[in-house]
């Protein structure tokens, strides 16, 4: 009997589904949590990048299972977004059309893999019944401070109260609110003024900033959703706008985010990008005076310094686009440059830019001492003063700015004597001696003092679309007011137009969209009177609100009292294990990590940190093709005639093509590109040599590079077992590596191989006979070796020890139950299929699933060492053999080896080298 991949993939996954045999309950055994990041369903569909993590944390699901573990694998989707708008912007079609047609095709593609998800818990963040539960969190999170001296979160009820008996004098809260008042004046306040004190104070607030704006896409953009200026969706220029947003106080949590970072096993790179993007900066505030009050009556700003002692190296002073006087500061003719300057969007933080307001501040020791004010967002700065004092002398992008704009340089410490000169009251002073001194000086004359601050900014959480979640928020008297929970949720309206219109999201359209305070419910916006029918929130939320939690709700998805009951919470607890991609080290990972920690602070959940391990996959890559064409002209070039005088004077675009257009040696099919791009039938080619070369690139697979390869086509012609085993096979799980399908008929002839142990002439055929030691030892030393390797993750080399093993086996043909179980056992998280179906053969009744994974018995682990075998100097395959044995031995084995015999064929053996512990080199 051969193996019929397609009869017997097909038989199992209709068996896993019939039988729920992926569902899972809470037990008395312990719990392991295996979550992939939460996937979007694109139109496109899975790629071979995509189904790599999903292989991943099905093969230890598998494996941690067999252990013994109770298994919590679920898989949903985030299915609010950007790319479903923009689609239904071209095609006129809802997103919730289009969105549920890929989800379903997303589930197709990852049950062909053959993937234990429970399906049982699918949740996806579009659905109603899920987001009313991220609109009761953000009520929540708009309903509470942060209190600095208990360092976590409160209700909000608490800091009114408080206010009501001393005001804000003894509170030291996260926010943005500077005045002092006591009890009578807040007393004295009224409901609006009020409501505006609180806004300050709220974890999430309303106010003006300055945003990435996209106009094509008609919305604000996160820095992680743009690349090189441009929208990831689309390529469209991105801009600097200011405009009123919501916010998250993300930055409250910036000491416990860091401290975290401690108690987690991330990889190392994924938090020193945590580390730099929150970035704890130490030193001392200084509030400077400004030289010319603008119409404004500006008359200070304050700005932070790194280290106070270098105050006389101070040669400008930088404010970030987002300062709040960033648009006021300029004298009048340098205020056409610095608007000018705030619409562009910088695309490359490496690159000096900025531009001078007119305006300077006065040093703070030296009288009539101007220091020039720029804007300019080359410097990192930290959130809270959004403003940082230049000294070229002692920091690097200091020194890089001086230089770009012809600043000074203030030289204030000798190297040579470890002392400041320069530097007035300063000068002979040690580092600290002057550091302490500074800080005196500034405390008393009222100029400033010691801080601690963070780099990170609050997260903007409003956009500019329809496609998400609605903010549960009504205006009365611009003042916004929740609506109440037991409304909740507040759906998303039907609207047949998805376009945005100046700035507004496209639901300023929807006709029902108000709220009437008295009989609580949503009703039609030409109702509003402004006494008791208000305006809703027409801005939704970004996509990561529903990502954010979504862990959570896996671990009690249909519980429609709560989002997640203790019970279950308590057994769960938080992510074991969770695989994704890098990119989203400062994105996703910071928000998920704020959000757990204040449901913590409220008392909702118990944990401090959202996910114990995260295990970064690589990419895998592909070549894409792309031809060079001259801009504005339908002329292209041959690669390699770019550099040739001739055409040096113009400027080039490279356009991604299909690989289908491209012959051998990248040679493209211009027939083909012309029949294929109507647009360019008429197109110059400029040819070198008679033929027209593309140039290729490895890299990420992407639809719009056109260099995706679709994991059913492989499955279709190898089998998921073998697409399985090719991926992991291709290289370390944690690295990027490129993809060759051409190397695939490798695995597929191990799985044939593997199935041939089991089967002799087309029969099943395995015996009870007692194993040798010989057996008992490939046995052992293949469980210990794969046991050993899953603690690092070593998956790709477990298949090359299957490889190993399944060769040995061969060799000595052993087809004996008490071997050949357990390998099948060890091989079915990898090859699941084959191995249930290996299983049944072997007269079990229940699923492999349920069995438990061998364990190694030490005693038959006898030293083994691997020979390369080489023919005339090329490695062919490898063997292994017990460290004990004869040169002899081994040379009476490589001549009777049934693959060496096949090598050779006809061929005439020459010499036999064989280097003890070192190379087998068979020469013909």
């Amino acid at each position: 009997m051969e193996y019929n991949f397609q009869e017997i993939e097909k038989y199992w996954k209709k068996y896993w589904k019939k039988n729920n045999v992926f569902k899972t309950k809470e037990t008395k055994k312990t719990k392991y949590y295996i979550l992939n990041m939460f996937p979007y369903p694109s139109g496109a569909g899975l790629h071979v990048g995509h189904c790599l993590g999903y292989i991943i944390s099905d093969i230890y699901a598998r494996y941690k299972r067999s252990k013994g573990f109770n298994i919590l694998n679920p898989i949903g989707f985030d299915s609010f977004g950007l790319p479903a708008e923009q689609y239904a912007i071209q095609t006129g079609k809802h997103p919730f059309e289009t969105t549920c047609k890929n989800m379903i095709k997303y589930k197709d593609q990852i049950n062909n893999l053959g993937i234990s998800f429970d399906w049982s818990r699918k949740i996806y963040t579009s659905d109603p019944n899920y987001y009313r539960w991220t609109q009761w969190m953000f009520i929540q999170i708009y309903n509470s401070w942060y209190d600095k001296n208990e360092e976590k979160s409160k209700p909000i009820d608490t800091l009114i109260n408080e206010f009501q008996k001393n005001g804000n004098r003894y509170i030291n809260a996260s926010t943005s609110f500077e005045k002092k008042f006591n009890s009578k004046i807040w007393n004295k306040f009224s409901t609006s003024k009020k409501e505006s004190v609180l806004l300050e104070y709220r974890l999430a607030y309303l106010s003006k900033t300055i945003v990435n704006w996209c106009p094509s896409l008609g919305t604000v953009l996160a820095n992680d959703e743009i690349k090189n200026g441009r929208s990831q969706r689309g390529g469209f220029p991105v801009y600097k706008k200011k405009m009123m947003q919501w916010h998250l106080r993300i930055s409250a949590y910036a000491e416990r985010l860091l401290k975290g970072l401690n108690h987690v096993n991330f990889p190392n790179s994924l938090k020193n990008l945590q580390f730099n993007w929150i970035e704890k900066l130490t030193g001392a505030y200084i509030s400077l005076k400004i030289v010319f009050t603008t119409s404004n009556r500006i008359r200070n700003i304050k700005s932070f310094i790194h280290s106070p002692e270098s105050i006389f190296g101070m040669t400008f002073i930088i404010l970030s686009p987002e300062h709040p006087f960033s648009m006021k500061i300029a004298t009048h003719p340098h205020k056409t440059k610095v608007l000018e300057f705030l619409k562009k969007f910088n695309k490359n933080k490496d690159i000096i830019s900025g531009v001078f307001t007119g305006n300077y501040v006065f040093h703070p020791f030296i009288p009539k001492k101007k220091i020039p004010i720029f804007i300019s967002d080359f410097f990192p700065l930290d959130n809270q003063m959004k403003s940082v004092i230049g000294i070229p002398c002692q920091d690097k992008k200091s020194k890089e700015f001086a230089k770009r704009f012809e600043l000074n340089f203030i030289t204030v410490f000798s190297c040579k004597k470890k002392i400041f000169i320069n530097s007035e009251f300063l000068n002979g002073l040690n580092e600290k001696d002057a550091n302490k001194k500074v800080i005196e000086k500034l405390i008393q004359n009222k100029l400033g003092d010691k801080i601690t601050t963070y780099k990170i900014r609050d997260a903007i959480f409003s956009r500019q679309r329809y496609w998400g979640e609605p903010i549960p928020i009504y205006f009365k008297k611009k003042i916004p007011y929740v609506i109440p929970i037991e409304k909740l949720p507040i759906i998303l309206p039907k609207i047949s137009n998805f376009h945005p219109k100046n700035g507004k999201s496209p639901l300023f359209r929807a006709n029902k969209w108000a709220w009437d305070e008295k009989n609580m419910k949503i009703v039609s916006n030409n109702l509003i009177n402004y006494k008791n029918i208000f305006p809703i929130e027409i801005n939704t939320m970004p996509s990561w609100a529903g990502s954010s939690w979504y862990y959570l709700r896996y671990m009690d998805p249909h519980n429609k009292e709560y989002f997640l009951s203790k019970k279950k919470e308590n057994y769960w607890e938080n992510v074991d294990l969770y695989i994704g991609g890098s990119e989203h080290a400062t994105g996703h990972l910071i928000y998920s990590r704020f959000w757990h920690k204040f449901l913590k602070d409220r008392g909702w959940i118990k944990t401090e940190e959202p996910f114990k391990k995260i295990l970064n996959q690589g990419m895998i890559l592909n070549y894409s093709t792309k031809v060079l064409k001259i801009v504005n002209k339908n002329i292209f070039i041959s690669y390699g005639l770019r550099h040739k005088k001739i055409f040096q004077s113009f400027s080039y675009q490279e356009m991604y093509i299909d690989t289908f257009l491209i012959k051998k040696n990248s040679e493209l099919d211009i027939n083909k590109f012309k029949e294929f791009y109507p647009l360019f039938r008429k197109a110059i080619f400029h040819l070198e040599n008679g033929i027209f070369i593309c140039n290729r690139k490895l890299e990420k697979m992407s639809k719009s590079k056109y260099n995706v390869v679709n994991p059913d086509e492989i499955c279709k012609k190898y089998g998921s077992d073998t697409f399985r085993l090719y991926e992991i096979f291709l290289g370390p799980i944690t690295q990027s590596k490129s993809w060759d399908d051409k190397k695939i008929n490798g695995i597929k002839n191990f799985l044939n191989k593997f199935w041939s142990l089991f089967h002799k002439n087309g029969i099943f055929n395995i015996n009870e006979t007692i194993p040798s030691l010989k057996e008992y030892n490939i046995l052992h030393h293949t469980i210990d070796s794969i046991h050993n390797k899953m603690k690092n993750f070593s998956l790709n080399t477990i298949i090359s020890t299957f490889m190993i093993t399944v060769n040995e086996l061969t060799a000595i043909k052993c087809n004996k139950k008490k071997i050949l179980e357990p390998i099948v056992k060890l091989i079915a998280p990898f090859a699941p299929h084959i191995a249930e179906e290996i299983w049944k053969k072997l007269g079990k009744k229940k699923s492999i699933i349920f069995s438990k994974i061998p364990i190694v018995n030490p005693k038959y682990l006898i030293k083994r060492r691997i020979y390369p075998i080489m023919f005339n100097n090329k490695l062919k395959f490898t063997e292994s053999f017990d460290q004990k044995v004869s040169i002899e031995e081994i040379k009476n084995f490589i001549l009777n080896h049934p693959k060496i015999k096949s090598l050779l064929k006809e061929k005439t053996l020459k010499k036999l080298i064989i280097i003890p512990n070192k190379i087998i080199n068979i020469l013909f």
